[in-house]
């Protein structure tokens, strides 16, 4: 395959995969557990997974390492098991995938407030990160996915780990913003505009948002991004916000309501569309076709 920032500069939008973690429920998860768990004890749930995505036209298939940093998995006792828990959530995609589509290696932020505000360390999450991203690396990830940031200041030491211990690696970096009278921001307080400008300048070769909006607000977000960075844009939509039906949280965006807010982003100049909550491989399958 040519490479992944090769086929971007080209014009090419490629698709990203959706939602893991109501699949993983669905196929055994228990309330409360580690997802990260599921890499050694019942990895080919996670290569049917990849395979469903890989078979909806998804060009990017997420590892199941967000929560795979030594400060996340402290809280189940699994810190010193955090290099074999994401290798095999690499080893799994690439065997589902078998080079057809990159894998992305997902790192989510590590449960920690930093200093002054919080308890964690600056160092101890940096140093973290890159124990987590090593690993990541050296199992065959074809780029580093950080995603789902509050904090900018976490963000940035990821993104920094990433270019420390695997500078050879394409790093996307997006963060989930929430819409107020003044604009977009994160909840610690980060805009847009700075958030393209500090990740950028910390190594970023992907910027841009997941989580927190549905499609048609994240086209608002996405047009902020390009007005900011030069560099490619990734937008992941919820499929709307959670609504509460019969006892069930259900995400209201249909996969071809999600597939017309798609060719928007396309428009504002994304060259990476995928999912997040609530969306499903139906909802790739609508993305592809209404991308291609």
């Amino acid at each position: 395959m040519k490479s992944l920032l090769e086929r971007l500069a080209a014009g090419e939008v490629l698709i990203g995969d959706g939602a893991w973690g109501t699949l993983l429920m669905t196929r055994g998860l228990e309330p409360g557990e580690a997802p990260e768990v599921l890499n050694r004890s019942r990895p080919e749930v996670l290569e049917e997974i990849a395979r469903l995505y890989l078979e909806a036209g998804a060009d990017l298939i997420t590892t199941n390492s967000f929560g795979g940093s030594p400060a996340r998995l402290r809280r189940y006792g699994l810190d010193g098991q955090t290099e074999e828990i994401n290798r095999a959530a690499v080893a799994a995609v690439r065997r589902a995938v078998g080079g057809r589509a990159f894998v992305s290696a997902s790192v989510g932020p590590s449960g920690h407030v930093l200093k002054p505000y919080g308890d964690g360390d600056p160092a101890e999450i940096g140093a973290g990160f890159e124990r987590q991203i090593r690993a990541l690396a050296e199992a065959g990830a074809d780029l580093v996915c950080i995603e789902t940031m509050i904090d900018l200041a976490e963000a940035v030491l990821a993104v920094r780990a990433a270019r420390a211990v695997a500078p050879a690696l394409p790093v996307m970096a997006t963060m989930t913003f929430e819409r107020s009278r003044r604009g977009f921001f994160t909840v610690m307080g980060a805009s847009v505009e700075q958030a393209a400008r500090e990740l950028g300048e910390a190594g970023a070769d992907i910027l841009g948002s997941n989580c927190g909006n549905g499609s048609e607000v994240m086209v608002e977000v996405a047009r902020e991004f390009r007005a900011h960075t030069t560099r490619p844009i990734a937008i992941q939509p919820n499929a709307g916000l959670p609504e509460p039906r019969g006892g069930e949280t259900v995400y209201p965006e249909t996969p071809e309501f999600m597939a017309e807010q798609a060719k928007a982003l396309v428009l504002a100049g994304v060259g990476i569309v995928g999912g997040c909550c609530g969306t499903t491989p139906e909802h790739v399958r609508a993305l592809r076709a209404a991308v291609a």
